[in-house]
């Protein structure tokens, strides 16, 4: 297994040196100017500024100082657009938030799809499979961007049970909201994928062996066939989890949690390019993050992988 590992180490670390250099080169060819605002700023002013941030060396260099920062320092430089901070403030002040909710998310959504695709596919072609089925496809066809004001509206308005916004030290109240608009549209495909593994797993040989033998059916489900229907699942649960814990813009801006997905949006507005260059290199650790640890699960479950 360590080796497994190492190899899948060997493989992730050039790849991320392969999206900041690309990332780097694809901020330069941006159009527009970061310091450049409603009124004509002049040329000798704009040479102080490039000075200032060291964008007046050449390319290389300044892709080899950047490299150097990010993989010895974890320093993602100054932001562009707010003088006073740089990009790690930026991304220490919202990263937290979104992790929080998207962690809880992504639990949520885990425990809830497992479960009702395990139900769908036990109790196939029954009540509960159609109501499984039906409340996967009705979660689904409702993306975030209309579940989140329509809890507002519900929960808030309404009801005045929860805030309709704010974060509040990620006080429980506030994280219920957007954890629950962010987890729905998820849960559906991780039940829909579920319940396919585990027809296709429980039609097996082997699990018509295990029944014939007198095994009780719960030992079958989750001592023979939970186990490898997980494997597509867990293939999928690795970019989910990376697409929750980075941030949803619609969940920032509707709930106005503070999140890194909100950060990203302003800085793509005020073209603070350095910002966007720190966060999207971030996603992109964690997603080649996210990959290795489904890697080594993959071949936990099913050692034959490492083969």
């Amino acid at each position: 297994m360590i080796q497994f590992i190492l190899k899948r180490l060997a493989v992730a670390i050039p790849t991320l040196l392969v999206l900041i250099v690309v990332s780097f080169f694809l901020m330069k060819m941006a159009p527009g100017n970061p310091f450049a605002g409603e009124k004509t700023v002049p040329q000798s002013v704009l040479d102080n500024i490039y000075a200032r941030y060291g964008l007046d060396k050449p390319e290389w260099q300044q892709l080899a100082e950047y490299i150097y920062n990010v993989v010895f320092r974890f320093d993602f430089g100054p932001s562009f657009q707010y003088r006073d901070r740089t990009v790690n403030d930026i991304i220490a002040q919202g990263f937290p938030v979104t992790f929080t909710y998207g962690a809880w998310a992504f639990v949520a959504a885990s425990v809830i799809g497992i479960a009702l695709g395990v139900v769908a596919a036990v109790r196939q072609n029954s009540w509960a499979d159609y109501l499984s089925v039906g409340f996967s496809i009705g979660a689904q066809v409702v993306p975030n961007f209309v579940m989140a004001p329509i809890l507002v509206l519900v929960f808030t308005l309404w009801l005045r049970w929860l805030p309709g916004g704010g974060w509040n030290g990620g006080h429980w109240s506030n994280v219920v909201l957007p954890v629950v608009a962010l987890a729905t549209s998820y849960f559906a495909n991780i039940a829909r994928i579920t319940r396919s593994s585990m027809l296709e797993v429980l039609g097996s040989n082997y699990i018509r062996t295990a029944r014939a033998k007198g095994l009780p059916g719960w030992k079958v489900i989750f001592g023979h066939a939970l186990r490898p229907a997980l494997l597509p699942v867990v293939s999928y649960l690795g970019p989910v989890f990376v697409g929750m814990v980075t941030g949803s813009v619609v969940i920032d801006l509707y709930f106005s949690t503070g999140g890194i997905g909100q950060a990203f949006v302003n800085s793509a507005l005020n073209r603070d390019y350095s910002t966007i260059l720190g966060i999207t290199i971030l996603l992109g650790a964690l997603t080649i993050t996210a990959n290795l640890v489904v890697d080594v699960l993959y071949a936990w479950i099913d050692p034959k992988i490492e083969l």
